[in-house]
């Protein structure tokens, strides 16, 4: 199976002829890769005999991949660039990624609200696409339903949840952009992201 059917796989299908070119003419190993809680995805500059790499979780809806994916790039053309130079999302890097994107907007690969988001992010040089919260929700909207996870920002207050590791806490005020939770095991406080996803439970 050719790279473009693969990446057609996840990504909209307009976009894959150009990811698959961008693959061949950066020399880039592009990686599928599992999901990892922390990260959507990665970039690795060439080292010790190894080339570019870029990693992208395989669970992500086909915008949120494809976001991401083009992220990775942008950093890897930035490299490129100016090596050790740039920093990671700075202005280098931003004009990049703003550059690399517009031929999906030309295609109209992204709804109008991603379309949107994305736009936005891209004048506000603070914010990485990760940590853009209004970028991510509009990208979460696309994801398939899960039954059992919910964003701590939708939980009710006082409401008990876990996270994978099977740790629990019981959410309370938000503090600025935050919200405070409470580890009920050893009852130490956590500062959680609106939009970090947990599992609910019940009174215990």
């Amino acid at each position: 199976m050719d790279k473009v059917t693969v990446l057609a796989q996840y990504l909209p299908p307009d976009a894959a002829p150009l990811i698959g070119r961008w693959i061949d003419h950066f020399k880039c190993e592009f990686k599928i890769s599992r999901n990892r809680g922390t990260k959507f995805g990665d970039y690795r500059a060439p080292y010790d005999g190894k080339g570019h790499r870029i990693s992208v979780n395989f669970d992500l809806n086909p915008y949120a991949f494809l976001v991401t994916t083009v992220h990775e790039f942008a950093h890897l053309h930035t490299w490129n660039e100016h090596k050790q130079k740039a920093r990671p999302h700075g202005i280098e890097w931003k004009r990049n990624f703003k550059k690399m994107m517009q031929p999906f907007f030309d295609k109209e690969v992204f709804p109008p609200d991603v379309r949107q988001a994305i736009s936005n992010y891209l004048d506000n040089p603070a914010a990485s696409s990760c940590s853009d919260l209004t970028l991510y929700r509009s990208l979460r909207k696309y994801d398939a339903p899960k039954e059992s996870v919910h964003t701590v920002e939708k939980l009710p207050l006082n409401a008990l949840f876990k996270l994978k590791d099977g740790r629990v806490f019981r959410k309370q005020e938000k503090l600025r952009k935050r919200y405070k939770c409470i580890e009920i095991s050893t009852r130490r406080i956590y500062l959680f992201s609106p939009v970090a996803e947990v599992e609910i439970i019940g009174e215990r």
